[in-house]
């Protein structure tokens, strides 16, 4: 008697839960890694006292004052802004990777940043003038307008050369963003020639990227554009999903993709503009939290958008000790570290499926 042939079993994901759940405990890591590790190491049970006394739950009496004014005033700034810059870049990158139906698009690798960072230079280099003139409360939102402005339309641009009958041609989305890098970076260079001594100094730290200039003036708007931008993206994940199976697809589910495209590439932009604004250019978050996530729990956005927020968040923190222990009392551009880690990853993604004949 001939056994009866039974289907392979799919391959088990874990639960959305367990995978949210795993990312927060990750992230909780690397926040306490960044918060503790230093010149003036912290210990965990003195970090949670801490932030336990600034939450009007304990005292501090117990801990270190040279600990407390650490932590208070350089490294909770930083992690922050750290984490807050991450979760931006990781946030775009999923949903640009949704909008362009493909996992190489990354807001780096197809000029974005780029973008982002030439509106940014433009009002550090140009602009000051300007803001000046303006209330403090508005001038504050005039670096991260000018970096969102720049990602927006480095994003549309790459859209729509990307664009052939009614889909995004890979090979010509990635050649775009190479272009419009090229583009921008000579823009950035230009600006860099007419800058002062004193403007030079910030652009040569800030286009490396960095998070040592945190401070509550330029947390508190990061904070409100980040959130706002990650709302309106969580709320687009079904419409995400549908884009999957192609723009015709989505019509059928009774999705608009060129809402859902336009919207996406905002708040993407604006999730970008800020924390380019706020730390300058790092690169490869926005592709390797989504990668990390996607291989984890599967491709559907409801799960991929929150997951890779809380994953970048970590990578950037996680990079930002990196940069600040590997040579003390120096410290590596943090836009090194993510590169050093971001570039072999992409690589072995491009070997990856190249052997699976998808390259």
């Amino acid at each position: 008697m001939r056994a009866l042939a039974l289907p392979a079993p799919a391959a088990v994901r874990p639960r959305p839960i367990g995978v949210v759940l795993a990312c927060a405990l990750l992230a909780v890591a690397a926040v306490l890694v960044g918060l503790g590790l230093g010149p003036v190491a912290i210990a965990p049970a003195d970090i949670v006292a801490i932030l336990m006394a600034r939450l009007g739950l304990g005292d501090t009496g117990a801990v270190d004052a040279v600990h407390v004014a650490v932590l208070e005033t350089i490294r909770l700034p930083r992690v922050l802004l750290g984490f807050l810059a991450g979760a931006a870049l990781a946030l775009a990158g999923a949903a640009l990777q949704g909008v362009f139906r493909n996992p190489l698009a990354d807001p780096g690798l197809i000029g974005v940043s780029a973008g982002a960072a030439l509106g940014a230079v433009t009002v550090i280099v140009l602009g000051g003038g300007i803001l000046a003139g303006l209330p403090p409360a508005l001038g504050a939102w005039g670096l991260p307008a000018a970096a969102f402005a720049g990602g927006l339309i480095a994003t549309g641009i790459v859209y729509l050369a990307a664009r052939h009958d009614g889909r995004v041609v890979i090979p010509t989305m990635l050649l775009a963003g190479v272009a419009l890098s090229a583009i921008a970076m000579a823009g950035i260079g230009w600006l860099t020639f007419l800058a002062d001594d004193a403007q030079l100094r910030t652009l040569t730290f800030w286009t490396m990227g960095s998070v040592g200039g945190a401070s509550l003036s330029v947390l508190v708007p990061s904070a409100v554009l980040i959130g706002a931008s990650g709302l309106v993206l969580l709320g687009l994940a079904r419409s995400l999903d549908a884009l999957a199976i192609g723009e015709d697809g989505a019509r059928h589910l009774g999705f608009d993709p060129g809402r859902t495209t336009a919207i996406a590439a905002s708040a993407g932009a604006v999730a970008v503009g800020t924390a380019v604004a706020a730390c300058g250019v790092i690169g490869f978050v926005g592709l390797i939290a989504p990668h990390l996530v996607r291989m984890a729990a599967g491709p559907r956005h409801a799960l991929v958008l929150p997951a890779s927020a809380l994953v970048g968040g970590a990578l950037v923190v996680l990079a930002d000790t990196l940069a600040r222990l590997v040579v003390a009392p120096a410290e590596l551009p943090l836009g090194v570290v993510t590169a050093l880690i971001g570039g072999p990853f992409f690589l072995w993604l491009l070997l990856r499926d190249k052997a699976r004949g998808l390259a």
